[in-house]
Formats: structure tokens, sequence, C-alpha cells
């Protein structure tokens, strides 16, 4: 039987919005708020922004979170859709790939619409970890270390990007402060000049001592941090280690969701076209080196789109260690001060709310290609604990015709 090949659709994200990042503590923003509560408010604001869609248009709703119990558990993504107003008709599945949660659940949704089987996805993740503290609710297999399947130090996160300052003697701690300091100025500037923000929900706070309360920032940034204040703090996971609170992620509360659809329906509903997907990649690394894991995807997922990395334009790589962020440039053979990479500051200033982590590096390349026509392609990548490693390749459907 002579059977035609369906096409392959053209993915594009519409737009991707965030909650504020809160704390992860008794005293947090999001303290006393739930998690599918969060990703219930970026949700119906996403949809809110873009009222030509048709709620019933709507074929799935794909949300991650690493801990899946609690309230982010009981099928998160129809929890969501149900929340927040969508049709019943509107269905939706939960996925877990820790930190890289909402990045595969945007490249799940791409890929059920690429094919044809969809047309329009709300994808996205959240992570309440005041609530939920990774690995809190997991009971790793033991033969993990009885059998050396894998480093003990595998396990803890912290422990694994000490283990990438022993493995290179140019991932030095004064690089790490020094890429620490710059997340942080990064993150200041781009706040005072609106490059942060517009994907930012205000979101109602709620806290029974003070009553209600309206959050529009983030609240872990440290705007002022100098050398000089973190050069001697403690380094919690190995004593005269390398890694301080300056040089990793804060714990963090937060959701993301982005839009995405094929082409041609985007064109058809009148909605906006922020990123065209090119390729993506999940590379699996040694589990204690976790923090190598964007370097292998980059490549795969570069391989694939017939690119290099010179003709990526803008890099948004999650910052959950400093070091996992200076073992990617050096890779690559890219400068610490390249101002490809994070121009906007990354996750040691903002935070890292885990499974939310891939849509707002999503939300933030879209951004910073929407300013810079003369940049074709870019790229967002991050580490993935267990030892992995996931980067998307965008097109900027801004692009002129210009150089990159």
């Amino acid at each position: 039987m002579n059977r035609q090949r369906r096409p392959l659709q053209s993915v594009v994200l519409v737009e991707a919005v965030r909650t504020p990042f809160g704390r992860a503590r008794p005293d947090g923003l999001w303290a006393h708020t739930r998690a599918d509560d969060l990703a219930v408010v970026a949700t119906r604001e996403l949809l809110r922004r873009h009222p030509g869609l048709p709620a019933d248009r709507i074929d799935d709703v794909v949300l991650a979170a690493t801990s899946q119990s609690g309230d982010q558990g009981l099928d998160l993504g129809r929890t969501v859709a149900l929340l927040a107003g969508l049709p019943s008709t509107v269905p939706g599945y939960a996925v877990d790939r820790l930190c890289a949660g909402g990045m595969t659940a945007m490249t799940t949704a791409a890929g059920a619409i690429a094919s044809g089987a969809q047309e329009v996805v709300v994808a996205g993740g959240v992570e309440h970890m005041g609530r939920h503290p990774m690995g809190a609710h997991a009971d790793p297999n033991p033969r993990f270390v009885t059998e050396r399947i894998v480093d003990p130090s595998a396990l803890v996160m912290g422990a694994t990007a000490e283990n990438l300052h022993d493995a290179d003697p140019r991932l030095t701690k004064e690089r790490a402060d020094a890429w620490g300091v710059t997340s942080q100025q990064r993150y200041a500037a781009a706040l005072a000049s609106g490059d942060i923000g517009p994907e930012i929900v205000p979101t109602a706070v709620r806290d029974p001592l003070r009553g209600w309360g309206l959050a529009r920032q983030d609240e872990p940034p440290r705007p002022g941090t100098t050398l000089e204040q973190i050069r001697d703090l403690p380094t919690p996971f190995r004593p005269g280690g390398r890694v301080t609170a300056a040089t990793a992620a804060p714990l963090t509360d937060g959701a993301a969701v982005a839009l995405l659809a094929d082409e041609a329906t985007a064109l058809e509903l009148g909605l906006p076209v922020a990123l065209r997907m090119v390729s993506w990649a999940v590379a699996g690394v040694a589990p204690e080196l976790m923090g190598t894991g964007p370097v292998p995807a980059t490549r795969k997922a570069l391989a694939r789109a017939g690119l290099s990395i010179e003709d990526l334009g803008l890099i948004e790589i999650n910052e959950a260690f400093a070091v996992q962020v200076l073992a990617f440039l050096d890779a690559f053979g890219i400068d610490d001060e390249d101002p490809r990479v994070n121009p906007y500051g990354g996750a040691i200033a903002v935070g890292h709310p885990l499974a939310a982590s891939g849509v707002r590096l999503a939300a933030q390349l879209a951004h910073g290609l929407a300013t810079r026509p003369q940049v074709r392609y870019g790229a967002t990548t991050l580490c993935v604990g267990l030892g992995m490693g996931m980067t998307i390749i965008w097109e900027n459907p801004h692009h002129d015709g210009g150089r990159r």
C-alpha cells in the first residue's frame, strides 16, 4: 500500500508567562499559596492576553512538577485546566523530567503539534519547593549506591557542582564568584530597563498574619551583591569547598506556562509568534557530573538543526550553579563575559523553581530575540538531576536577515 506521509507542522511559541518567583521558606512569598493555584494564575493570564483564542480550540494542557504529590499531584495538567476555567472537553496530563520538566512539557506538546495530532497546547511547569523540597518524598533505590551504579554524590546536586570544580582546574571559585555577581548585576539592570517584567503575572499573595497583597516582582534577587560580600561565604556541600549560596540558585517557588501552536493555526487565529522551534535534544552524562549535561544536549540539538554554536546569537542557560555555566562556556570556547549568554541575569538571581525554569528561559529568550532582529537563532538549555541535559534551538521570527 502506498501511504503518503503527513508533513511535519511548524511549531511556534506564542507567548510564555510566569508568576513572580518566591523564596522557598516559611516566610516566603508563596508560603501560604498552593502550587496548583500558582499554575492556574499563570494559565488564566496567558489566555487573557490572547482573547482571539477560543478556549475550546486548546487541545491539551501539559504541566510538569518534580514532586508530583500533594498540591502538585493528581494529574496536574488536568487539575489546572479545570481550575483555570477551561471547558471540561480540554484534557490534560502531567510530566516529570526533574529540572527539565517544563522544557519537556513544551517539547512533548511540540511533538503532538508537529505530527498534526494537535494544534494548540498550553505547556508549563510549577514547583513549590517550600512545600516539596527536592527529593523529600522520594525513595531512591539503595542499589544506586550499593551496586555502585552511581557515585553517592550524584544524589546531592550541590555535591555534583563541587565535583565539577574538581574535574577541571579552570573552573575556579574566583570565576564562579564573579559569575554569581554578574548574574545579580545583569538581573538588576534588566529589571530597571524593563527587560524583565512583561512576562510576570501580578499574583495575589495570601498571608494569615498580614492579609492579602499583590506580588509584581521576584523575591530572590539580591541587588548590590559584590565580590567582597560573597568571597568568604560558607561552603555547605563540602568543608573548604567552592560552591556557596552566592553561586547557586536559591530554592524557589513559582510557575511558568507557555502557549504553543502550529504556525498555520496561529496565523488563522491572529496569535503572535514569539519563537519558532527548530530542534531539541536531551543527553545523559555521568550523574555525579550532572552540570555537564547542557554540553552534549546542545551539541545534539545543533547537529539536528544543521547549525554550530557560532550561529547562536543568544543563549539562555539555567544557572543551577555558576560552575555548571562555566563548564558550558569552556566546552564551546565562549568567554565568561560574552554578551550572548544570559544578558538579563539568570537563576542565581531570580531562582530555580525546578520544573518551571525551562519555560522561564523561553520567555526570556523570546524577549531577547524580539529586541535583536539581527539575531536569527537562540537556545535555551539546562542541566538536569541524575545526570542529564536538555536544549531547545529556536528561530527568531523577527529576524531581519542581519548578521547572526
